[in-house]
């Protein structure tokens, strides 16, 4: 049976441009129109159905439902607002209304105090408005999301100092399904937001509960804690890329056999429990051969850290050799390990 192919959707950028263009026309023509088309960063058009469109004499409103295609997303679904009346003045006034956030911390694209629409996002709301209306026209748009704050409970938009809802995103106005970028694109924008807080250390984490061990071990505000998840690869390169002067990595021992091992992606898809490198260490490190026999025995990282114990020296060589392969990756950098147990607690502090 051939694989079914995946479907692209839209960013919240694009959709807010749509609705923006919709919200135009019925404006200037006094009568809706079912679609709308828009050109995307990606390089071509694309056409959007447009919902609910009302007029008065000062104000034309309608929305566009987000289809994010074959791409899990919390905003799967939004309905992107605008509502656009003319003003006395001149150029366009953008309103953030219900459910979109603002800006509270920097380091982020947009400057603190603003509505969180992104540049890109942006210029293609402007672009959009100018094929309907002269660039000089006085107008004000006010874009919501009913239930955008809420959406944004499931989000890092909080601890990265986007505050009251989500924020208008995407660089190409295109969606690529099950891909990463969008989550290393939240990874730039938590380092970007740690740096300009001072964070020092910043410490990246491979999940909840690594991250939970990280803030009890040190007193540093959140913008310090960035999850990466998975991606230690990508991470490490966009930490020597900005420069972060000091990193703390927050790690259960599974995920510390697969950093050791050099996967730049420690999901369990990608990599697995590297029994013959664990077992070439235990030799380096002259473990005897009742522990070795144990190690053989071992089916996870878990059982093996469980067996011989945080504090043993087969798990200070696995240390060891993901603090050497960090390293090489961040030259300069302040590095160190937090060993996170299987209750949640640093066992052991390694730099």
């Amino acid at each position: 049976m051939a694989k079914r192919q995946l479907r692209s959707g839209f960013t919240t950028g694009a959709c807010a441009a749509a609705a923006s263009k919709g919200a135009a026309l019925l404006l200037r023509d006094g009568k809706p129109v079912d679609r709308v088309k828009i050109d995307l960063p990606a390089g071509y058009a694309a056409e959007f159905e447009l919902q609910q469109a009302r007029l008065d004499e000062e104000r034309a409103s309608c929305f566009v439902v987000k289809d994010a295609g074959d791409d899990p997303d919390v905003t799967h679904g939004i309905e992107l607002h605008a509502e656009l009346r003319r003003t006395a003045g001149q150029g366009l006034e953008i309103v953030a209304g219900t459910g979109i956030g603002h800006v509270t911390k920097p380091g982020l694209a947009v400057a603190v105090g603003q509505p969180a629409i992104n540049p890109v996002p942006r210029r293609m709301i402007e672009e959009a408005l100018a094929e309907v209306f002269p660039v000089a026209t006085g107008l004000q748009l006010t874009l919501s999301i009913p239930d955008g704050e809420q959406r944004a409970e499931k989000t890092l938009n909080a601890r990265l100092g986007i505050l009251g809802g989500l924020s208008l995103l995407g660089t190409t106005g295109v969606v690529r399904p099950i891909s990463h970028k969008a989550w290393t694109d939240t990874l730039e924008v938590a380092l970007d937001v740690a740096l300009a807080a001072g964070c020092r250390p910043v410490v990246l984490s491979t999940g909840r509960t690594s991250e939970a061990a990280g803030q009890q071990h040190f007193s540093l505000p959140e913008e310090a804690f960035v999850m990466m998840g998975d991606h230690i690869g990508y991470t490490l390169e966009a930490c020597h890329r900005k420069g972060v002067p000091a990193v703390a990595l927050s790690a259960q021992f599974a995920k510390l056999v697969k950093i050791a091992c050099g996967h730049p992606q420690t999901h369990v898809r990608h990599s697995q429990l590297d029994l013959a490198r664990l077992l070439a260490w235990a030799d380096e490190i002259d473990l005897d051969a009742a522990d070795c026999q144990k190690l053989e025995l071992a089916n996870t990282a878990r059982e093996v850290l469980e067996t011989f114990g945080a504090n043993s020296p087969l798990v200070a060589r696995v240390a060891q050799e993901a603090l050497h392969l960090c390293q090489e990756q961040l030259p300069g950098t302040e590095l160190s390990i937090l060993l996170v147990d299987y209750q949640g607690q640093v066992a052991q502090v390694f730099s």
